[in-house]
């Protein structure tokens, strides 16, 4: 079980975590599938899949959790066609025009048909809490998605306090400074060899490079007209690779060959392996973390604390 991605949120300071109290909130919202006249449907599952029962899956104080959500699949298009087959047959059959009340109620009678022989796409997302720290990490490439998984904790929960990280520092601005060497790179990072540059006047223009030298005079000079990096691909301490977001956001997170082969030297079956992988990753990213917010200035707590109340 190893994260591609990372959005990083603070509880409130006042919220503690046990795990045997989550489990038995998490289990009020535990996944069942679609019916037949539901849309979608979202809770929660085992982290460790059909190997497991539990809900909350702990390791070295850190509980993961999982959320299922199963949409079902009718296209936007096959629905367009015939609510105007049905609209066309009507106009012909009795002489007149469909108006927009009467269509959207054709549409609504077709999605009632179809809604329960429609086919069912399933997604997971994953994410573990730091019990100590008050510290969520969730394996999401979009923050719509990581909201959803928020929202379904909010919800198990009761209230719940949480908002993203905040950093004093622009992480834009902070990445413009090391690739422009107006800032040295901390020791324990490296450029890879990714970045997005925009430009600060409208409208926008925008640079991006893959497989490039990023400490090439080119894309320098790209700075120097004004340009700002948005994005930038790093390695830390021969761990991991990944892409700094500007919203302080992680993608495309690869942890390297050797640090994967120190997981399953040690394990004997599937689910010790997701253990072996779970721990390590979350040891790792434990160091990571706060590196990456003194990389950024340190974590901003207090504007943290009024998202959070607000929240």
């Amino acid at each position: 079980m190893w994260f591609k991605n990372l959005r990083l949120y603070r509880f409130n300071s006042s919220v503690s975590f046990a795990a045997e109290k989550l489990e038995s909130h998490l289990g009020d919202h535990e996944f069942a599938p679609c019916a037949k006249m539901m849309p979608s449907s979202i809770g929660w599952v085992s982290p460790l899949g059909s190997r497991g029962e539990q809900l909350v899956h702990t390791v070295n104080g850190n509980a993961m959790v999982c959320v299922r959500k199963e949409t079902k699949i009718v296209p936007a298009a096959v629905v367009r066609e015939l609510v105007n087959e049905k609209v066309e047959a009507l106009e012909s059959s009795q002489l007149r025009k469909v108006g927009r009340k009467e269509r959207l109620s054709i549409r609504d009678e077709l999605m009632a048909e179809l809604m329960p022989r429609a086919l069912c796409r399933s997604a997971l997302t994953y994410a573990y809490i730091n019990l100590k720290d008050g510290l969520l990490v969730v394996d999401a490439a979009s923050s719509a998605k990581a909201e959803e998984l928020i929202s379904l904790l909010r919800v198990s929960m009761g209230s719940l306090p949480v908002s993203p990280l905040a950093v004093r520092q622009s992480p834009v601005s902070v990445m413009t400074d090391w690739m422009s060497r107006a800032r040295p790179l901390p020791e324990n990072l490296s450029l890879g060899d990714e970045s997005v540059m925009r430009e600060t006047t409208e409208p926008a223009g925008i640079v991006r490079s893959r497989h490039v030298d990023l400490m090439a005079d080119e894309m320098r000079a790209h700075i120097e007209a004004g340009k700002q990096v948005t994005r930038l691909a790093l390695h830390w301490q021969g761990v991991f690779s990944f892409v700094l977001e500007e919203d302080v956001s992680i993608k495309r997170l690869r942890f390297s060959d050797m640090t994967k082969e120190s997981s399953t030297d040690t394990a004997d079956d599937e689910a010790q392996r997701f253990d072996n992988d779970f721990a390590i990753m979350s040891l790792e990213l434990g160091r990571f973390i706060p590196q990456l917010l003194e990389f950024l200035g340190g974590e901003d707590v207090d504007a943290a604390q009024l998202d959070g109340q607000a929240a």
